[in-house]
This record gives structure tokens, C-alpha cells and sequence, in this order.
């Protein structure tokens, strides 16, 4: 990551690309400008939404239910969602677009989201049957009322995360359109539906009694997500037939670089399940501190690592079917630019992390039943998940460039590497190595995050070495990481020192004054040593929230 690039790679030639492959830094920057702007909606909508939920459920035993129930049914989403789904079906997809074939695109798409309706409904019945020896192997710590409550919780949810699922087909079409910023705002719909649940119930029912009601409402608002979508995808797909003998190749194509990228996804995602069933054996408690912590650590990869990844996807799956010679110096090219893009936000970001996350702990949740020692005891997870956010939210644009290769095997054999290491690590963190340190079990969750950091540089490692094999040197120049963390760690400490002198304060005042003044100093700090990446950034802004409007011929 941080070698320097020889001098011959640094000055390639410049490609002239033919039409229909975006190859200009201004139209990756905006696209994915537009992925982080939807997204940023849809993770503020989120932190409402849990904030809300902390207040009512706090680290409950109740909240630890619902959060490891949530889990469970999310294995279709996170096994044939957007991820998934994307990675398979955009580089067909993109390529057919790229070669002119609209109709043959067309009638793939429907092929696509057939047999994935038909596929998904036997899932959630199955998952609904098997839904207790699920809870078994996902949360076994769990006895009594607080499994017999899980249990509930996951056979409500299921059928949402099915539509969750189908949610994602709409998001491959509308991507591979460059039509990003519906599909990224959706969400919010769903995140409104569980907020009315949230506030309506929250002070009229128990606390299992609102854990229930909001199951009801993720149903719902699954059900949302998907109809807003509906009428800008309709309007793409002109060829409402399929035929099916026409696109046996393409969908053959889809589905067989399915298999190993579901296995990819599962194989990713099985290290967060570990984390939640090692929880799970810890103090009660655990399990909610563990996923309030892991949705904070989500947004910067959401908004630096996917978006740059999501936007990239399918200028790389067109460039591999109108240019392939040029494949490799394209891919260059704009990996280099999009990682320096990523790290200018994730650094910073990490390191709020680790010196900053009480106050930003406190600031989102800190209400009701959620107290100020719960914040510190998610500032311990969220600290340790600032250790890997910089190689997980690099890695996301390493595995759409092998996505865009066709290449869905060699990210699955380093993310088996990853899990391996996470189950390892994890157990010794969580479990011996608290009462060896003598501190109390439930501090053993912070070791989950940080082996987890550990795992992700491993498997981020290996990913760039067998990259550059292919294609040539790609990474960070060490000068400009070491510029991004004198800077994230300078403004850091000031806004530490901030932290004491306000101790007095309320959780969101204080939350608001340092986190701005933290944001503040860093990019003033970006302006002083000019660096692009802060350029970019507010163009970015600019273009969302300022547009300019066309020029008439007067001004010409």
C-alpha cells in the first residue's frame, strides 16, 4: 500500500477512450459523489434510527436480542443482495450495455430478477422453518425468554430481508445506468418506517413489545425501499419479454460468477457472525454494544469505500467490453485516483475513531436508557474497528476491479484467509485474553473489532499483491498517507484537549462543537498543503447542492 510507484507507471500515457467508456476523473469523482451523497441519507436516516432505538432499548437484554435477530435474516441480504448481486450481474450486464445490445440487456435483466424471485421465496420459507436452530448457531448464548423472544424477532424480519434482497436487482439495473442516486437513497424509506415504528410504540408497549412492533415496521419499510425504485427502473427496461433460449449464455454467465462471489459474500460476512456469536457468550450487553459500534464504523466505508467502488463497478465491467486491450492501464489508473479519493476521508474518520468515539458515541446515542457508561463501552469497539477501516474500505475498490476482470475466485480464497484469522484471533481476544490482562469479560468485545482490523489489512494485502501481478504497480505513496494522518492526529488532539475542557457540556453540544471543529481543522489543513483530494471534495458538494445552471447562448 504504501510503495512508491515507479516513474514509468506514474507518467502513463494518456487513453482515449471510444464511447461509452467514462474514463475522465471528473465523471468517476461526480458518480461517486452522488453514491455518497444517497448514502449519507440513508446513513443519517440510519443513526436517527438507532438513536432512537437506544433511547427506548438501550444495552437491554431485549436490545440484544433484536440486534442479533436482525442478524439472522440478513444472511439473504448480505448472500444475494446488492454486494452480491452487483458483482455478478453488473459486469454482464454493463458489458452488454458497453457492446450496444440493449434488447439482449433488457431481456437479461428479467431473466435475472425471475429466477431471483422465485429463488428468494424458497429461502424465506426455509428460513422461516429453521429459524430456532439458527438462533443456535448464531447467538448460542442465548437461553430462556431472551432466545424465545429472538426467535419471534427473526421470523417477522425474514420476509423483509427478502425484499431487501430483490431491493438490490433494482440497484444492479439502475447502477449499470449510471442512474446511482435513487437506488442509494432508498433506503431511507425503510429507515422512516422502523423511526414511526420506533416513535408510535416506543412509549406505549414494553420493551419485548417494541422490539416486535419495529420487526413489523423493517417488513414494511423493505416493502418501501423497493417501490420507490420502481417507476426510474420500469422506465430503462423497454423489452418487458424474456426469452430465455436467446439468453442462456449471458445468464450462465451471471450465475456461475454467482457461486463464488455468494460464497465471497458469505465467507465475508461469516466473520461478523463469529463476532456476534463469540458475543453472545459474553456479559449481557455485549451483542448491542457490538452492533451499535458496527454501524458507526459502516458509514465511512459506506460513503468512502462503497460509493468509490459502487461508481467504478461499471465503468470498469464497460471498459472490459469495448477496450479490453487497454484493460489494465484504465484499471490503473483509476484505482490509484480512487484510493487517494478513499483514504482522504477514511483517515480521518479512523482516527476520530480511536481518540474522538465517546464523544461521537455519546453525541448519536447517549439518551433514556442509554448511558454515559454505555457510550464508553462502545467507544471500546468502535476504537477497535478504526484499526481495519482504512483496509476495508480500500479493499471494497480491489474487489470490484477483480469484479470487473471476471475474477470472483481470487478475492474468495484471501477472504477465507480473513475468516480464518477473525475465528482465531477473535476467540483470543474475546474470551482467555481478558482474564488474562485481569479486567472484566465484557471487554473482550473490543478484541472482536480489533482482530477482525488485524484480519482486514491481511486479506487487504494479499488483494493488492495479486492485483499488481496483473495489471501493475497500484497503492498510496507513503509521503501522502503521512500527510493525511499529521493531519487527522493533530486535529485529533485538539479536539481531545476540547473534550476535557467541555466536560460539562451535554453529549450532543459538546458532540457538535468538537466534531466540527475536528472536520474543520483537518480540511483547513488539506487547503494548506493543497492537496487535490480536498478539491474534489467540494466539488463534489458543489455539484450536488449548489448545481450550476446551463448556459444560454448570450453567455457563450
Amino acid at each position: 500500500m504504501s510503495e512508491i510507484a515507479p516513474k514509468q507507471e506514474r507518467d502513463e500515457p494518456r487513453v482515449k477512450p471510444r464511447p461509452g467508456v467514462a474514463s475522465t476523473s471528473g465523471s468517476g469523482a461526480n458518480q461517486a459523489g452522488v453514491i455518497a451523497a444517497g448514502v449519507l441519507l440513508s446513513r443519517l436516516a440510519g443513526l436517527v434510527r438507532d438513536s432512537i432505538f437506544a433511547h427506548f432499548l438501550g444495552d437491554s437484554a431485549t436490545a440484544d436480542a433484536f440486534k442479533a435477530g436482525f442478524r439472522i435474516p440478513n444472511i439473504l441480504q448480505n448472500l444475494f443482495g446488492e454486494g452480491v448481486l452487483s458483482a455478478s450481474f453488473i459486469p454482464v450486464y454493463g458489458k452488454l450495455l458497453g457492446e450496444g445490445d440493449q434488447e439482449t440487456a433488457d431481456m437479461v435483466a428479467w431473466g435475472v430478477g425471475a429466477i431471483l424471485t422465485i429463488g428468494v421465496t424458497v429461502l424465506v420459507a426455509i428460513g422461516v422453518l429453521v429459524t430456532p436452530y439458527l438462533i443456535d448457531v448464531i447467538a448460542p448464548g442465548f437461553e430462556g425468554d431472551k432466545r424465545d423472544l429472538t426467535i419471534q424477532i427473526v421470523r417477522i424480519l425474514f420476509p423483509g430481508a427478502g425484499l431487501l434482497v430483490m431491493s438490490a436487482w433494482f440497484l444492479g439495473v439502475l447502477n449499470s445506468h449510471h442512474k446511482f442516486f435513487i437506488s442509494y437513497t432508498a433506503p431511507v424509506a425503510w429507515n422512516i418506517a422502523m423511526i414511526g415504528a420506533l416513535l408510535y410504540y416506543g412509549p406505549r408497549r414494553s420493551q419485548d413489545g417494541l422490539a416486535i412492533a419495529i420487526s413489523w415496521g423493517s417488513v414494511v419499510g423493505s416493502a418501501l425501499q423497493i417501490a420507490v425504485q420502481v417507476p426510474q427502473t420500469l422506465a430503462l427496461l423497454r423489452k418487458h419479454r424474456i426469452d430465455f433460449a436467446r439468453i442462456a449464455a449471458p445468464l450462465r454467465s451471471v450465475f456461475h460468477n454467482l457461486t463464488p462471489v455468494v460464497v465471497s459474500r458469505g465467507v465475508i460476512n461469516l466473520s461478523a457472525y463469529i463476532d456476534n456469536v463469540l458475543a453472545s457468550l459474553l456479559p449481557t450487553g455485549a451483542v448491542a454494544a457490538l452492533n451499535y459500534g458496527q454501524l458507526l464504523y459502516m458509514v465511512p466505508i459506506s460513503l468512502f469505500g462503497y460509493s468509490v467502488a459502487a461508481s467504478e463497478l461499471p465503468t470498469m465491467s464497460r471498459a472490459a467490453g469495448a477496450m479490453p486491450e487497454q484493460m489494465s492501464t484504465i484499471l490503473r489508473s483509476r484505482l490509484n485516483r480512487g484510493l487517494r479519493q478513499i483514504a482522504f476521508m477514511t483517515v480521518p474518520s479512523s482516527a476520530a475513531f480511536l481518540i474522538l468515539g465517546d464523544v461521537i458515541v455519546a453525541m448519536i446515542y447517549q439518551s433514556g436508557a442509554f448511558t454515559r457508561a454505555d457510550a464508553v463501552y462502545v467507544w471500546a469497539v468502535l476504537a477497535g474497528s478504526g484499526i481495519g477501516l482504512l483496509a476495508a474500505t480500500m479493499g471494497r475498490l480491489y474487489n470490484s476491479a477483480f469484479y470487473a476482470l471476471f475474477d470472483t475466485r481470487t478475492p474468495l480464497r484471501f477472504a477465507l484467509i480473513r475468516v480464518v484469522l477473525t475465528l482465531v484471533l477473535g476467540y483470543l481476544s474475546a474470551i482467555p485474553l481478558p482474564h488474562m490482562l485481569g479486567i472484566a469479560q465484557k471487554w473482550g468485545v473490543a478484541g472482536l473489532t480489533v482482530s477482525a482490523g488485524v484480519s482486514g489489512w491481511v486479506e487487504f494485502a494479499l488483494l493488492r499483491w495479486a492485483l499488481n501481478q496483473r495489471i501493475g504497480w497500484t497503492g498510496l505513496e507513503r509521503s501522502y498517507l503521512a500527510k493525511l494522518w499529521a493531519l487527522a492526529l493533530g486535529a485529533a488532539a485538539i479536539g481531545f484537549f476540547m473534550k476535557l475542557q467541555m466536560a460539562g457540556f451535554g453529549p450532543r453540544i459538546q458532540g457538535l462543537a468538537i466534531l466540527s471543529t475536528y472536520g474543520g481543522l483537518y480540511l483547513f489543513g488539506a487547503w494548506i498543503l493543497a492537496l487535490p483530494e480536498l478539491k474534489q471534495f467540494t466539488d463534489q458538494i458543489t455539484r450536488r447542492f449548489f448545481p450550476r445552471p446551463p448556459s444560454s447562448p448570450s453567455d457563450q
